[in-house]
Formats: structure tokens, C-alpha cells, sequence
């Protein structure tokens, strides 16, 4: 599968490369100096860093226990994994997987992740939504559509899990079973009686992205994509929520064409939008690298620090 979505990235990319004209696309790509390129990765993964902050939040809320190491190794173990996996959903299944360990309650993580992860979609629509306001009147039919239906998507998946978590038969289930959703509703509960971390969550989320906009922005100058920020805020999200899609590779072509796509309207010539898509894309592949080597340094600071724990 993974070889087959990576092909699928691929084929979009060489379509993306057969139909626009190759030498400005690779201009564009050259025009970025290395060291402006190493201040981006530097921003990327200090964005992390304060989602490593939203994320430990949202998981202790649940009820998870987790030591910001702890946190550290889900969160770069998952951001690694999307280089290998598709889109961020297999990243969510490598930071599931290694929270299920290390969690003091189960249920609560679960319910924290999942509700961290809406609230990461929720902060990309805000952010649109943000850009949409500050161009009235500048929006094409189409584009309008796209971000109508975008933020329908995402109240709709966040009503049907409220709704399915509400109507959850307890009674019929095993007494453990029954007990691990009294857990979940326990975690659920406590969320409600302290809504101002779950607004602080999303307040961070959306500086997360807004953070992702600005260097995208900074790399489309570098590449002769001279568009005002507004523009970059309303469609970037956009096409990040396109990438989301489980198509290809960690969204490899996917994000690339989707951008070009909702730039169009706004006079940006395609060569060069997928041009800036592509060196974007090298700055996530640095940070999933270097999100490897500092999952293992949290893991191996947190077994550190449970010895030292033990041994007190």
C-alpha cells in the first residue's frame, strides 16, 4: 500500500511537471538560498514544539498523565511517521500507539487525541476562514464552494462523534467494557468543566497553522510568488485539508496540485505555486528527520527520568 500511494504522489507530481513548464518551476525551486531555507525548517519545528504544548493539554484533560518528554516522544513519533505513511492519519496511528503505552488511563488518552486532532481540522477552517474574510467579494464561486463544503466537513465529523459517544448502549456491553466507557465519559466530563483548556487548545492550534502560513509566505517570495498574506491564509488550509486525504504518500502531489488549484483565481501562475508546494515539502521531510531523533531523545529522557523516579 505504502508503495502504491507513494506511485500515486508521483504520478501527480510528473502530470503537475508534464503540463506546466518545467524550467520555471525549477528556477523558482533554486531561487530559495539555503539559509533562508534552514530559518523555515527552524520555524517549522518551533511550531511543533508549541504542539507538543497543545497536545500534552488536550491528552491530561483526557485523563492520559503524560510528562511533556512523554508527550514529546507521541507527538515526534507521529510526526515521523507521516513521512512513511498516509497523510497525518498514520501519524495519528504511530502517536496512538505509543500514547497506549505510556498513558496512565487508556479511554481518557483516546478521547484527548481524538478531540486534539478535531481541533487541529477545526484550527485549518478557522484559519480559511480568517483569509475569507479579510477578501470580500474576491472569491470565485468555485473557491467559495470548496471552503463551504471544507467547514461543513468538519462540523458534520465533529456532531456524528458527539452524537455516537452520547448514544452509546452501556448497559448492553461487558461490565469491562462498561467500565472503560465510564472512563471515556469521565474524560469527556472533565473537558466540560474546564472548557478554557480546550479554547486554549484551539487558540494554539490555530497559531500553529497561522505559524505554517507565514513560512509559506516567506518561501513564496523567495520563489517569485508575490501574493498578498491574506491570499496564503485562505487557501492554504485548504489545501492542507485536501492533503489530509489518504491518497498518496503524506499528501505528495496531492497538496501541491490542490494549492495550484486555489491560487489560479488570484493570479498566480501554477509553475511557481507548485514550486513553493515543493520546497514546503522539503521542509516537512527535514522535520520529520529531525522529529525522529527528537522522539527518540524524549523517549530516552523519559525513561531517564522514570528510573530516577523508582530509585526515590
Amino acid at each position: 500500500m505504502a508503495v502504491t500511494r507513494l506511485a500515486i504522489g508521483l504520478a501527480i507530481l510528473g502530470l503537475l511537471f508534464l503540463l506546466l513548464p518545467r524550467e520555471h518551476i525549477w528556477g523558482a525551486i533554486r531561487s530559495v538560498p539555503p539559509t533562508l531555507w534552514l530559518v523555515v525548517v527552524a520555524g517549522y519545528m518551533g511550531a511543533h514544539f508549541l504542539g507538543v504544548m497543545k497536545y500534552r493539554m488536550m491528552v491530561n484533560l483526557g485523563g492520559a498523565d503524560l510528562s511533556y518528554p512523554q508527550a514529546a516522544q507521541c507527538y515526534f513519533g507521529g510526526l515521523f511517521g507521516t513521512m512513511f505513511l498516509p497523510s497525518i492519519v498514520g501519524g495519528d496511528v504511530v502517536r496512538v500507539s505509543v500514547g497506549l503505552r505510556l498513558a496512565r488511563h487508556r479511554a481518557g488518552f483516546l478521547l484527548g487525541s481524538l478531540i486534539d486532532r478535531l481541533m487541529d481540522v477545526f484550527a485549518l477552517v478557522l484559519t480559511a476562514a480568517a483569509g475569507a474574510l479579510l477578501l470580500p467579494g474576491e472569491l470565485e464561486p468555485r473557491s467559495r464552494r470548496i471552503f463551504l463544503v471544507a467547514t461543513a466537513a468538519v462540523v458534520l465529523a465533529a456532531s456524528l462523534a458527539a452524537a455516537v459517544l452520547a448514544a452509546l448502549p452501556a448497559r448492553r456491553f461487558s461490565f469491562r467494557i462498561r467500565r472503560k466507557l465510564a472512563r471515556l465519559r469521565h474524560a469527556v466530563r472533565s473537558m466540560r468543566r474546564r472548557p478554557q483548556i480546550v479554547m486554549a487548545s484551539l487558540a494554539g492550534g490555530v497559531a500553529v497553522q497561522s505559524s505554517f502560513v507565514l513560512l509559506t509566505g516567506v518561501l513564496a517570495e523567495s520563489c517569485g510568488l508575490h501574493l498578498r498574506l491574506r491570499v496564503w491564509f485562505f487557501a492554504w488550509p485548504l489545501a492542507k485539508l485536501a492533503a489530509l486525504v489518504p491518497l498518496s504518500q503524506g499528501g505528495l502531489g496531492v497538496r501541491e496540485a490542490a494549492l495550484a488549484a486555489l491560487l489560479v483565481p488570484f493570479g498566480a501562475p501554477a509553475a511557481l505555486t507548485v514550486a513553493v508546494g515543493l520546497v514546503w515539502q522539503t521542509v516537512i521531510y527535514a522535520g520529520g528527520l529531525l522529529s525522529g531523533l527528537l522522539g527518540l531523545a524524549a523517549r530516552r529522557l523519559s525513561s531517564r527520568t522514570s528510573a530516577e523516579s523508582a530509585l526515590l
